[in-house]
């Protein structure tokens, strides 16, 4: 699929002024939806837990400019183990419910999908009890994606030690029901750049490997039948993380991307540092909005930023940011 943006023939758009944060608070791998009665709900990770006694941070919003902290989501277990970690929730709605999906761990190892329950947006979720990747060392990022044929999928990212890449890769399932996967993990994309580099020599998995990452998986109808999946790749902690774009018919792929295509947001092309893991949200006119984080000046806090985006035939076009962007 052929991937470009508006502002170069080059593929990455020029430097230009940073968008703004929508929240000046820690919150990290966005996720965005609408609710039944209009209003907007982004949920995120952030780096200590509990927000008045629940897991991850939620926002609310109107208009997705100005957003209010609305306390935590996830209700957590009256005796939470020391290091226990939670990261990437996602939620979708289905059968009059919203169901989150999350990893949980300790720091970056032993990482499992789980999966949550509420009667609204904001929660409380309660988890259900349910280990969706029990049978892998590692899984992270979980992505609920929703067919047009009204199928659904969940998308994730977890660790392979063989290839030329050894790392952190993208994989899908189809959701049996919202607390349960279909068969086994198919691989539908792999590390193929040198810009997707997490670190050199990494010890890990009883071996060193020069291991690369992808993570953060969005998936979107293309409008033509297809699919778009947007990931994120590199190192979280430094300014060349990016987000990049890859194409298939089906959620099971094949998916492919254009031979040596560079990522479609970077910090040189977007004045953010490190941007990525994103969700993409259509508003009731139909426009496409980008979520993701980026790091503040003082390289603390990840704070979520929204940008502009469309599928135009089949192409992912990032669109120069509006003063009602900023």
């Amino acid at each position: 699929m052929p991937i470009r943006t508006t502002s170069t023939d080059h593929g990455v758009p020029p430097p230009h002024q940073p968008v703004p944060p929508l929240w000046d608070g820690y919150c990290a791998d966005p996720f965005v939806l609408q609710t039944h009665d209009g209003r907007y709900v982004m949920y995120g990770t952030t780096p200590r837990t509990p927000i008045d006694g629940r897991a991850f941070q939620v926002l609310v919003s109107d208009d997705l400019d100005t957003w209010e902290d609305a306390g935590g989501a996830l209700v957590l277990p009256p005796s939470v183990p020391e290091g226990l970690e939670y990261w990437a929730p996602e939620v979708a709605y289905a059968q009059e419910r919203y169901w989150m999906y999350y990893s949980r761990g300790r720091g970056d190892a032993g990482h499992q999908i789980r999966v949550a329950s509420s009667a609204e947006a904001t929660g409380p979720f309660e988890d259900t009890g349910d280990v969706l990747t029990a049978g892998l060392p590692f899984a992270i990022d979980p992505s609920p994606y929703r067919d047009p044929a009204g199928d659904w999928w969940l998308f994730y990212a977890t660790d392979l030690v063989d290839g030329d890449r050894p790392g952190t890769v993208l994989a899908v399932q189809r959701l049996v029901d919202m607390t349960r996967l279909e068969g086994s993990t198919t691989v539908v994309l792999r590390a193929s750049a040198d810009w997707q580099r997490y670190e050199a020599d990494r010890d890990i998995y009883g071996g060193t490997h020069d291991w690369h990452t992808l993570e953060g998986p969005a998936v979107l109808d293309d409008g033509e039948g297809g699919c778009v999946l947007l990931y994120s790749g590199g190192n979280w902690q430094t300014p060349g993380y990016g987000v990049a774009v890859a194409h298939a018919p089906h959620p099971l792929g094949p998916w492919t991307e254009e031979p040596d295509a560079e990522p479609l947001i970077t910090s040189t092309g977007t004045g953010l540092s490190g941007p990525g893991h994103c969700s993409v949200l259509t508003d009731d006119s139909g426009r496409l909005h980008l979520f993701l984080h980026a790091w503040d000046p003082t390289s603390n806090r990840r704070r979520p930023h929204r940008l502009p985006l469309r599928v135009e035939s089949g192409t992912v076009v990032l669109e120069e940011s509006t003063e009602a962007d900023r």
